[in-house]
């Protein structure tokens, strides 16, 4: 008889916060296929444009070749001055309170520093495994309190098992997660994660801790002194390198993890599917090298299953799907291009 990790969940949760108003599973089925054409998107419209922000964040990479410094050309962070004085205010910027970070900055950021990830590893080349997911993601973010953000999300082609986020509603999951993951719930749980983490602007955070901490300043005098161009660019390059390579402070991680099942469940998903992911997390080797920049860049996942286990209680179990659909079915019935751009039936 096969293990079901959310049995041990479910038995060892204790209660400690009641009253969610969620929205029932049954509701879910019939908004998936139809939240494309009402989320919001990157060129505005409907999930057609998915292939076209794909485009866009490629061309970002290949304009800006292998040190990428055009990247951040369009970053709307006032002045005309020199590339030094665009970056110094860009670290200015960033040592202010991150409420001072308007939407269109906020974004703009975020598209440069998914830039840098698409420079890393390139887009999945499958057009009905993207779609599929940003239905997913899409329908998820709806039930978030940004739902007005571009969100994009992107499966990249990398074996490596992972997930991350950027600021302005770019998210991105490996291949190796994919094929890792078994149901649409697992696969929700970790969308709903990283929903939070733009949602609560996490990665902003961290992006204005590094400023604080004078090391990018000092990135930027090594530049200049070097006469390199496209300082901005290379900066948010060096500044998305250093937050994707540490990774974020542990709270918000745990912050992440609560806030995301809520979300899941709120958008009608089994809410354990993210606390499922954690369960196989934590019977992975630590030297296992798809799961190596996972463990390293997150808190150990016997705190991250605690911390759940606290915040979650039994008030969840009510919501728990009794059957698990497949990834893999759900990609299958997933359309490979918009229904707007399907030819009419005669």
């Amino acid at each position: 008889m096969t293990h079901d990790p959310r049995t041990s969940i479910r038995t060892s949760l204790r209660p400690r916060r009641t009253g969610l108003h969620l929205l029932p599973a049954v509701l879910a089925a019939a908004g998936l296929s139809a939240c494309v054409a009402t989320a919001p998107t990157s060129g505005g419209g409907s999930g057609g444009s998915i292939t076209d922000a794909l485009r866009s964040l490629g061309s970002s990479v290949q304009a800006a070749g292998a040190s990428m410094p055009a990247v951040a050309a369009n970053l709307p962070l006032g002045g005309s001055g020199s590339s030094a004085g665009e970056a110094l205010s860009l670290v200015q910027l960033l040592m202010q309170s991150i409420d001072k970070i308007d939407e269109p900055k906020e974004i703009e950021i975020g598209r440069n520093l998914a830039a840098v990830l698409l420079g890393a590893k390139p887009a999945l080349k499958d057009a009905r495994t993207q779609r599929y997911v940003n239905e997913l993601g899409r329908w998820l973010a709806l039930h978030s309190s940004r739902p007005q953000l571009p969100w994009l999300f992107v499966v990249l082609d990398d074996p490596g098992v992972n997930a991350f986020a950027a600021p302005g509603g770019f998210v991105f999951v490996t291949k190796g997660l994919l094929d890792r993951t078994f149901s649409e719930a697992e696969l929700a749980g970790v969308l709903a994660h990283e929903i939070v983490h733009v949602e609560k602007k996490h990665h902003l955070q961290a992006l204005a801790k590094t400023a604080r901490s004078g090391l990018a300043t000092q990135l930027i005098g090594s530049q200049v002194r070097n006469n390199v161009g496209g300082v901005v660019a290379t900066q948010l390059m060096n500044l998305g390198k250093n937050l994707y390579s540490k990774g974020l402070d542990r709270a918000d991680e745990f912050e992440a993890d609560a806030l995301g099942v809520s979300l899941a469940t709120r958008a009608g998903m089994d809410p354990f599917g993210l606390p499922t992911v954690l369960q196989t997390l934590s019977t992975v080797r630590p030297d296992d090298p798809a799961y190596l920049l996972a463990l390293a860049t997150h808190p150990p996942t016997s705190q991250r299953l605690a911390s759940l286990q606290t915040a979650m209680g039994q008030q969840f179990d009510r919501y728990g799907a009794a059957r698990q659909v497949p990834v893999r079915a759900r990609v299958t019935q997933t359309s490979a291009t918009p229904a707007a751009a399907q030819p009419a039936k005669k």
